[in-house]
């Protein structure tokens, strides 16, 4: 396997896992975990050994706590589109990959952490670990499915509280909702329950387990739903609250948005 900057690949009989390796950054996305994250992909699915795959954080922290902020900072809309197209693009990947994919979500996934663990086919979580979607509080919406992906797996209403507050979802609340399957005490517990119902997936029919892959994503989000979203994540970064809300948010002091 490839050596990459900011992911580790492990790979335990037929199951690879693929760690996102930034911890002393909570593992925030930036554009080289989204290219490594690509590339990492392409390759795994390639590998004809490999028949599943699980993603997950380096540390006990974070799965991934978000988008580099200072990244952020500097989108306009022209770049912020680019962007947002870029990162739909990957997570898409993630969703329509041919071999059953496991997200184990460990400490923080908030904003592009959980957009990622939403890409994935099913999610597996420790008790410490939390979600959300907190980018209104940035003056943005999510750029990369969030919006389209939420709503998909726990209603419109749900979707629109968690999206619209922004706030911090525990893992007992995320259960009942759906918005993860299994919830366990250790990331060592869930790894290991991971790794079993791979092994019970992967005993069925590759080919049946490719096309069922495809069958139930034929619900998912569409296309212009996708456009609409990086569109007005775009537009977005041209306003004052968005430079208020990054700026606020580096500056660690309360953001004032204006409306503008």
């Amino acid at each position: 396997m490839t050596t990459y900057e900011t992911l580790l690949i492990e790979i335990d009989s037929n199951v690879a896992t693929l760690t996102i390796n930034r911890p002393d950054k909570l593992n925030a996305l930036n554009a080289q975990v989204i290219k490594d994250l690509s590339q990492a992909l392409v390759e795994i699915e390639a590998n004809k050994d490999i028949k599943a795959l699980i993603i997950t954080g380096a540390g006990e922290k974070a799965f991934v706590a978000g988008a580099d902020i200072k990244e952020l900072s500097t989108l306009n809309t022209q770049s912020g589109v680019e962007l947002s197209k870029i990162g739909q693009s990957v997570f898409d990947q993630i969703e329509n990959f041919s071999k059953p994919v496991i997200g184990l979500i460990n400490g923080y996934a908030l904003g592009g952490g959980s957009e990622l663990a939403l890409s994935c086919h099913m999610r597996i979580a420790t008790e410490n670990a939390i979600m959300g979607l907190p980018e209104v509080s940035l003056g943005l919406i999510p750029g990369y499915g969030g919006t389209q992906r939420m709503a998909a797996l726990v209603g419109k209403g749900r979707a629109m509280e968690y999206i619209l507050s922004g706030r911090q979802i525990k893992m007992d609340e995320a259960h009942k909702s759906g918005l993860v399957n299994h919830v366990y005490e250790t990331k060592a517990y869930a790894l290991e329950k991971s790794h079993k119902l791979l092994n019970k997936i992967v005993a069925n029919g590759t080919l049946a387990l490719s096309y069922a892959i495809k069958a139930v994503n034929a619900s998912a989000p569409n296309k212009h739903g996708l456009e609409e979203e990086a569109r007005l994540f775009g537009a977005l970064c041209a306003t004052n609250d968005f430079k208020e809300g990054t700026s606020a948010f580096l500056e660690k002091r309360k953001p004032e948005f204006t409306g503008t």
